[in-house]
């Protein structure tokens, strides 16, 4: 029997087909054909039929650097890849955006909580300490540099910069924080990929921030 998160997924592709940079098509009653975006329509893609294909295939971008982000757009092209149903589909998908597909079944169930980044922030240790000595106008710049869709991550931000309520970031366009806006920019209706609290890389963009700012001791 299907869990909550093979369900979520399972409905969701009843309204859209797109995933990230990712697409999505039945190829038959049950399985599944995913590819990139761009790549739709081509038929000379370099196959694969394992959800762990997911894996090796997520790894680098176009140049062969390593993706520390997997929700960043920098996934590369040219490959398809077949599962047998909508549970191995899901499995690819975890494979290639972590944690997403999780996040959505929790929003659909309304369980979803979200951290403001401060509480993040105040929360580190050690040498992420100085994080929260961040202001409020480094804030903004340090996530709508980061955070920004064309460039740095095509997660939806559900998070509030404090227990205020403000947005993150006055940098980026509202869009950014619409679950039903397509972070790609094609326009489309999209499976969103949820931020419900800062990421690593975030808070270590903060702390960098306080450790560069010549009026911090």
């Amino acid at each position: 029997m299907p869990d909550a998160i093979d369900t979520t997924l399972a409905q969701a592709l009843e309204e859209s087909t797109a995933i990230g940079e990712i697409v999505i098509q039945r190829s038959n009653a049950a399985a599944f054909i995913i590819c990139h975006r761009e790549d739709l329509g081509r038929d000379d893609l370099e196959s694969f039929r394992k959800a762990e294909d997911a894996i090796e295939i997520a790894r680098q971008d176009e140049s062969g650097k390593y993706r520390p982000l997997k929700t960043a757009p920098t996934l590369r092209r040219g490959w398809r890849l077949e599962v047998a149903d909508v549970g191995e589909l899901r499995r690819a998908l975890d494979h290639f955006y972590p944690g997403r597909l999780a996040l959505l079944s929790a929003r659909v169930q309304s369980r979803l909580t979200t951290t403001p980044l401060r509480e993040t922030l105040n929360r580190q240790s050690g040498i992420y300490r100085v994080a929260g000595k961040i202001s409020d106008q480094q804030i903004s710049e340090v996530v709508g540099k980061l955070c920004k869709s064309n460039g740095g991550c095509l997660r939806t931000i559900l998070w509030k910069r404090d227990s205020s309520g403000a947005v993150p970031s006055t940098m980026l366009p509202n869009e950014k924080f619409d679950p039903a806006y397509d972070q790609t920019g094609h326009g489309q209706p999209a499976i969103p990929l949820l931020c419900q609290e800062a990421c690593n890389l975030l808070v270590a963009e903060c702390r960098a921030a306080v450790k560069t700012d010549p009026n911090e001791p």
